[in-house]
């Protein structure tokens, strides 16, 4: 089998997500909200995903390519009769003091070379493909009946042809313009236009006020806008991935569903977006989980949806038919029902910034000295608890050094806090905790075999561990964080540099494929420790594992570099810029500010 990749790109607006098939089709779209119901999903099911296509008559070449600097994708069409391009974008601009970002979908057809005939197919569906739409002819637009609200196509194609599905001459620009809810009460042509110039100056200078250094700068800047593109702005959520049901292996029944807000993903995200100078995004995050921690709860779940939901009821679709056949389709993840111990940490550190950076007026939060003792209660109440890890392994529990590395880090966090705003005691508590959560640290220790295990009593590595390096819990300068890596090393690095989760078995058996931001982590731990030349080349490796776009996977196959997973997983693309920014640093390259 050849290597596989994802023949996708991703377009959005803090709204909502889309991918677009290098073969024109929208393959994914879900509205209203980004864990709604799929409109298009023939990423799934070819024939109850629905389609919305722009095709040739005959065969045909296609290329895909970002507008430079946006989340604005291009895909160029060629066959005997022409050649035209289709920009597809989805509108993000400021406007009226706040941001516009409608659920809207505009593509733009432009002929290049030739008369291109072409025939455009629009068939959205509902309820996960069971149910397809009534199609409502109108003067310049059709209006698909069925769902919770009105889908409207306006257009100034002549609507027989969309509604007969007819072959057409394209000899001028010809707009589609899909919009869920509320329809376009304005000039097509005008409208669209205005909103592409305004969509591709919003990102364009977004990228401009970020701070990248010059170490693979386009891939980092591509990483950014993927990431940037995950937050559901309405609330501040983050999801670790727009898809569901990507299989982590061809026939593994690991198919899941990443559409929803994990703790620890974010806290990495919003690592990120801080290396390069962008906060809006943790603003808008603490207000999220704000909302999460007054509802009452003693312990955080891992994951929660992007309104704050708490019940993510795992179901599976039979009647789809899954990703190149790979069932079980799943919505929603029993995950939510894991306890996960690093995720309080990880809140802490996500936060600190907001303490230490005197770019935020932290004098004016009221509630500074409440927010970290809650925090650290959480902690102390969880510190010595066994659970899924990570990894959430599903049918059993340990002391795992991961999560305890962040609760150490968490409680690193709080005293630095407590600090800033003048609490003795807190900075005692903190202080307190963090001694403890070592302890159950250094209980992973294997002094023969120099590296730290997995969890308390076990002999298997992981590449979780590699945090500890990372996370200055081992001091990367010291032997002891070098030897922990040349163990890590030896036994869960491939020969192509990729790096294995772990290599003992789960509840589905061993892991067949290698977790990418695992293999970035790898990348990062080189650079902290100093051995900065073997960092540069193990992330140049790692290049070779994008699709055409510089889009990552969740998983790779060894064997053939093959994309597997969910996809773009934002792990992937945070390990990226994490690893670059860390190479960077010890490179001293010129960051551009």
């Amino acid at each position: 089998m050849g290597k596989h990749t994802y023949q996708t790109g991703l377009i959005g607006n803090c709204a909502f997500l889309a991918h677009v098939n290098i073969n024109t089709n929208i393959d994914w779209l879900c509205w209203p909200q980004m864990d709604s119901t799929f409109v298009f999903g023939g990423m799934l099911d070819k024939k109850k995903g629905g389609e919305f296509s722009i095709l040739p008559e005959g065969e045909y070449n296609s290329r895909q390519y970002y507008l430079e600097n946006t989340n604005i994708l291009v895909t160029e069409i060629t066959s005997a009769n022409g050649k035209y391009r289709i920009t597809d974008f989805a509108p993000r601009f400021y406007q009226y003091e706040r941001y516009f970002k409608p659920l809207m979908l505009i593509r733009k057809i432009t002929p290049l070379e030739g008369n291109p005939r072409i025939r455009v197919k629009c068939e959205p569906v509902c309820d996960y493909g069971g149910r397809k739409l009534k199609a409502q002819r109108g003067s310049n637009h059709i209006e698909f009946l069925g769902c919770d609200e009105h889908i409207r196509l306006t257009t100034n194609i002549p609507v027989s042809y969309l509604f007969e599905e007819e072959f057409f001459v394209v000899n001028e620009e010809k707009y589609l313009l899909l919009s869920y809810g509320q329809p376009l009460e304005a000039s097509l042509n005008s409208t669209a236009e205005r909103f592409l110039r305004e969509t591709t100056i919003y990102w364009r200078t977004w990228i401009k006020h970020s701070n990248i250094a010059n170490f693979y700068q386009p891939a980092v800047i591509r990483s950014a806008l993927a990431l940037k593109i995950h937050q559901y702005e309405d609330t501040g959520a983050i999801i670790a991935a727009s898809t569901t049901s990507l299989p982590e292996s061809p026939g593994s029944g690991r198919n899941w569903d990443y559409r929803y807000c994990w703790l620890r993903d974010t806290y990495y995200v919003i690592t990120a977006l801080n290396h390069i100078g962008h906060f809006e995004e943790m603003e808008k995050y603490f207000s999220y989980v704000a909302d999460i921690s007054f509802s009452g709860d003693y312990r955080y779940q891992p994951l929660y949806g992007i309104t704050g939901k708490k019940n993510l009821v795992e179901q599976i679709l039979p009647h789809l038919d899954g990703y190149q056949g790979n069932q079980p389709v799943r919505i929603g993840n029993q995950a939510y029902e894991h306890i996960q111990n690093d995720i309080y940490g990880q809140v802490l550190i996500s936060m600190l910034p907001l303490y230490t950076d005197h770019r935020f007026i932290f004098s004016e939060r009221k509630d500074s000295a409440w927010w970290i003792e809650y925090l650290l209660k959480k902690i102390e109440r969880t510190i010595d608890e066994k659970d899924a890890g990570i990894w959430e392994f599903r049918n059993f529990a340990n002391i795992h050094c991961y999560s305890n590395l962040f609760q150490w880090a968490g409680c690193s966090a709080a005293e630095k806090m407590a600090r800033i705003i003048g609490s003795n005691d807190l900075a005692a508590q903190a202080v307190a905790l963090k001694n403890r959560a070592a302890a159950h640290i250094e209980s992973c220790y294997d002094p023969i075999r120099k590296v730290y295990t997995n969890a308390t009593g076990s002999l298997h590595l992981d590449a979780s561990t590699l945090q500890l390096i990372m996370m200055n819990y081992l001091d990367p300068a010291s032997d002891k964080a070098k030897d922990h890596l040349a163990a890590l090393e030896k036994e869960l690095k491939t020969p192509n540099g990729l790096f294995y989760r772990y290599l003992h078995s789960d509840d589905f058996g061993k892991p067949k494929t290698t977790f990418l931001v695992c293999a970035f982590w790898y990348v990062e731990a080189l650079a902290c420790v100093g051995r900065v030349d073997d960092a540069v080349k193990e992330f140049e490796k790692l290049m070779q594992y994008s699709n055409h776009l510089l889009l990552f996977s969740e998983d790779v196959d060894e064997t053939n570099g093959s994309q597997w997973g969910n996809f773009p997983q934002a792990y992937s693309h945070v390990g990226l810029m994490n690893a670059a920014y860390r190479i960077a640093m010890k490179l001293d390259t010129p960051i551009f500010k």
